[in-house]
């Protein structure tokens, strides 16, 4: 299906650009709510401002990665605006990630600079020694919350009283840097420069940086903002971790382009949003589906006004977002249209699809932005199916990113005569309406976080009493899937299920640790050695 309408109202510049002009125009509208607290545009332009210039003091140069390693806080915009104002890369690492996995990321990128959040900083010295990083900007989240908070807040973010961080000759306070009201020198940016290294991976191998340009960016902000009439008076909730490119594109992104105010959460509670919504008269709202289930349980759910709301679109994540749950989301949010939200990938800064409110196809997901072809294909092959049948979602337009950082192996197979072949498998109806049906690669998807299998088996394959090992997903009610492995045991080496459980807690993100364990006595591979784990399903 190729939607060949022209981009509506797209702004070929870069966000930060954006920004700015916000900063002027309307300095003392907030940009951001954080439990309370205001911080107007032009705070954030001018602390992002300091940020970046605080980078090229250390010298960092146009295109040179630097790694952002937070929860959902203001810090986290200030800190990639100000990133992006200098022309160098920002790549968020997933805050819940353990040693092994910040190592790794920080290696691959050659990263020397982190931002990095109070309570993760025993990760990131964990990772000194094993990586170029030298310098360090410390985020302490209380520092930005208000004396008196107008909605509950985590008890996680009162664990310690406001105040700069203790500062050594590699280490830095990041609000005292983003107060000092220094300007970065110009710095000239072609819409083609790599923006983002997000990481991703599928069935091949470790994770892998995708770079997405800054007209990634820009195409992929203004259709959701224009596909989903987000505008200027719009009241929007940012939920989602800014980290993971859902959550930055309707968190980071969105809101600076429609110059709308965003109320930005640490992370997801039922009463605590409820309370945001009633409070600020949200009136948009990206979500996923057991958010809005657990918010509709409350018993005093009726105690709240959530009339205010009237577009929420809802990522179908471990419940599928139906029409008989988006009726009793309305019962709670009388004004409230909620749909299934898009269909996407970090290797096209995602929405690449959206649901025509007036035109809700329930159990599909949407039809495909303003200039972008989405076709689908045989995998063997590569000739379109007929309309509804299965085959491989692949995909071309302004969205598409530049390819894998350092692996141009990677990057061939992936984006084939101007095609980017997702590994997906979905189906068009006649209509144009895409059905995401699941992976072809064996990625897992666990609450919507990306797990790869070669990365948990490489982390497991680090116990000493482990001599191999293979995960797979397992379906789940809760999660959608969840991690199981299978394990074959060191030579007269002892270990139960729970023993390898409890030590892999401790070795990698929470959502990784598998859920079950089974020991084997060997693993199935192929006769060149590849691992088959398709066979583990059987």
């Amino acid at each position: 299906m190729t939607n060949t309408s022209t981009p509506m109202g797209n702004d070929e510049r870069p966000l930060h650009e954006i920004l700015r002009s916000h900063a002027r125009e309307r300095p003392e509208k907030p940009a951001c709510i954080w439990y309370g607290r205001a911080i107007t545009f032009l705070e954030l332009d001018r602390a992002s401002d300091a940020f970046a210039a605080s980078l090229q003091q250390l010298g960092v140069a146009k295109g040179e990665p630097v790694a952002l390693f937070m929860n959902n806080c203001p810090q986290y915009m200030m800190a990639q605006y100000g990133i992006q104002k200098i022309g160098a890369v920002a790549s968020p690492c997933g805050a819940l990630n353990k040693e092994h996995e910040l190592a790794y990321q920080l290696d691959d990128l050659g990263a020397r600079v982190i931002v990095a959040a109070e309570p993760l900083l025993p990760i990131v010295q964990q990772v000194r020694d094993k990586t170029k990083l030298e310098h360090v900007f410390v985020v302490r989240y209380p520092d930005l919350l208000p004396e008196r908070p107008q909605i509950g807040v985590p008890d996680e973010l009162l664990g310690s009283a406001p105040g700069p961080a203790s500062a050594t000759g590699d280490t830095e306070d990041f609000l005292t840097v983003a107060a000092s009201g220094a300007r970065p020198d110009a710095v000239a940016i072609d819409m083609n420069d790599t923006a983002l290294m997000i990481y991703t991976s599928g069935s091949t191998g470790r994770p892998k940086g995708a770079m997405l340009s800054y007209r990634n960016v820009i195409f992929k902000t203004a259709a959701t903002v224009n596909c989903n009439g987000i505008g200027t008076d719009d009241v929007l909730l940012s939920i989602a971790p800014l980290y993971h490119i859902a959550g930055m594109v309707m968190g980071v992104n969105a809101p600076v382009y429609a110059g709308a105010t965003s109320v930005l959460l640490y992370r997801f509670d039922p009463l605590v949003t409820a309370q945001a919504i009633d409070r600020y008269r949200v009136s948009w709202w990206y979500s996923v589906a057991p958010m809005n289930v657990a918010i509709t349980q409350l018993p005093n759910i009726s105690d709240f006004r959530l009339s205010s709301l009237r577009v929420n679109p809802v990522t179908s994540f471990g419940i599928d977002w139906t029409e008989a749950l988006a009726k009793k989301w309305q019962a709670v949010a009388s004004n409230c249209e909620s749909f299934e939200a898009a269909y996407g990938l970090t290797e096209t800064h995602t929405v690449d699809t959206f649901m025509p409110r007036t035109a809700v196809r329930w159990g599909t997901h949407g039809k495909p932005v303003p200039g972008n072809e989405i076709r689908i294909i045989d995998p063997d092959t590569r000739t379109d199916t007929p309309t509804g049948t299965p085959g491989e979602i692949v995909i071309r337009g302004p969205g598409v990113f530049k390819g894998y950082r350092n692996r141009a192996d990677a990057t061939a197979e992936a984006l084939r005569d101007g095609w980017l072949h997702t590994g997906d498998m979905g189906r068009l109806d006649a209509e144009g309406y895409l059905t995401f049906m699941g992976r072809f690669k064996e990625m897992i998807k666990v609450s919507g976080y990306s797990v790869f299998p070669e990365e948990v088996e490489s982390i497991l394959n680090k116990h000493p009493s482990v001599a191999a090992s293979a995960v797979i997903g397992m379906p789940d009610a809760t999660k959608g899937e969840v991690v199981k492995a299978f394990i074959v045991l060191a030579p007269r080496a002892e270990l139960d299920s729970a023993q390898l459980v409890a030590w892999a807690r401790q070795n990698m993100a929470p959502y990784k640790v598998p859920r079950d364990v089974s020991f084997v006595t060997e693993l199935p591979r192929s006769p060149a050695g590849k691992l088959l784990r398709r066979l583990l399903k059987d």
